[in-house]
C-alpha cells in the first residue's frame, strides 16, 4: 500500500472512531444536534433510513431489541455490510467471490427489499 492510501485509511478510521464516540455518548433522540429526516419532515412518511441514528446508538450499547424497533432493516443489513466489506478487502485475491457477491441480482434484490421495507413500515406502522 502506498503512503497516500495509508493516510486516507487512517483519516477514515479516525473519522469512524469519532462518529462511534459521538453516537455512543450522545443519544440522537435526546440531542437536537443530530440531523432530522427531511423526507419525514416534508411528507410525514418514514424513509427506509428513519430511526437509523437511534438504532446505531442502541447497537453501540448492545441493546439489539431497541435497535430492532428503531430500524429493523439497518440491524438485519449488518451481516450484508460486513460481507461486502470483506469482499472488497479480498477483491484481488478472490475475484470470482467478489463478482458473485457484488452481482446485479444482489443489488436489485436488496433494492427491492429497501422499497418493500419503506412501504411496509408506513402501511403497518413498523
Amino acid at each position: 500500500m502506498n503512503k497516500r492510501k495509508i493516510i486516507l485509511f487512517t483519516l477514515l478510521f479516525l473519522l469512524l472512531l469519532f462518529l462511534v464516540a459521538v453516537y455512543y455518548f450522545y443519544d440522537p433522540s435526546k440531542n437536537i444536534a443530530f440531523p432530522k429526516c427531511v423526507f419525514l419532515l416534508l411528507t410525514g412518511y418514514k424513509c427506509p433510513g428513519c430511526g437509523s441514528q437511534r438504532a446505531i446508538y442502541h447497537l453501540l450499547h448492545f441493546n439489539v431489541g431497541a435497535a430492532f424497533k428503531e430500524n429493523m432493516l439497518l440491524v438485519l443489513s449488518i451481516p450484508l455490510v460486513v460481507l461486502l466489506i470483506y469482499t472488497e478487502l479480498v477483491r484481488k485475491t478472490k475475484s470470482a467471490f467478489y463478482l458473485k457477491v457484488n452481482s446485479k441480482k444482489l443489488i436489485v434484490g436488496y433494492f427491492i427489499v429497501v422499497v418493500l421495507w419503506s412501504v411496509l413500515r408506513n402501511v403497518l406502522g413498523l
